[in-house]
């Protein structure tokens, strides 16, 4: 099962005089992933390289640095924790000291190791996207049950007779819903799962 973050984490070492600084963080699309490395990369360091995965979106930059000695490593390092949804920065001051290209990579994707080995992971939830349309007597009886199926809220859309939600939920939950929905609704209301 992959894993995502549960919030952002650092981990900074020195290894043969440079310092390297990693941040990472969840994400959920490329945006905020170029987001997260514009606003962490210090125009004052040697080098910042990065990496990021979504799904089968990935992507990483050496910065600089030898070809393959610092995003690849990053992204193995990733893959490697079976982590998704992240990117990480690894922010490098020179310290005067060549490391080579495998002191560089094994300093790159180390630094990253490291600090997802000292994050807290959360398993990585895949959620079905559904709609259904409730009258506004059922709506605080289907709100309140939506914690127990670990369903998210996305949107509401109110009528003259209710309101239609949409709603991202675990798989595994689905047919819960609906149970729920159909006992709710007393057979009114029907679970429409998006495509």
């Amino acid at each position: 099962m992959p894993f995502t973050l549960a919030s952002p984490c650092e981990y900074q070492e020195i290894i043969r005089k440079s310092r390297f600084l990693t941040h990472a963080a969840q994400v959920d699309t490329p945006e905020q992933a170029l987001a997260f490395i514009q606003r962490i990369s210090d125009p004052s360091a040697s080098h910042n390289c990065w990496a990021w995965k979504i799904g089968n979106l990935y992507r990483f930059s050496d910065d600089g640095e030898p070809g393959g000695t610092a995003g690849r490593p990053m992204l193995t390092a990733i893959e490697g924790q079976d982590c998704d949804r992240l990117v990480v920065v690894t922010t490098r001051w020179f310290g005067g000291i060549q490391l080579g290209t495998g002191g560089l990579a094994r300093a790159y994707g180390g630094s990253v190791a490291k600090c997802l080995q000292a994050s807290v992971l959360q398993p990585l939830v895949t959620r079905v996207h559904c709609s259904c349309h409730c009258r506004f007597n059922e709506l605080p009886i289907l709100k309140s049950r939506l914690q127990e199926l670990e369903a998210l809220l996305e949107a509401e859309h109110f009528d003259a007779e209710g309101a239609t939600l949409e709603l991202a939920l675990p798989g595994e939950k689905l047919q819960d819903l609906q149970v729920l929905l159909s006992d709710i609704s007393r057979g009114r209301s029907r679970l429409q799962v998006a495509e």
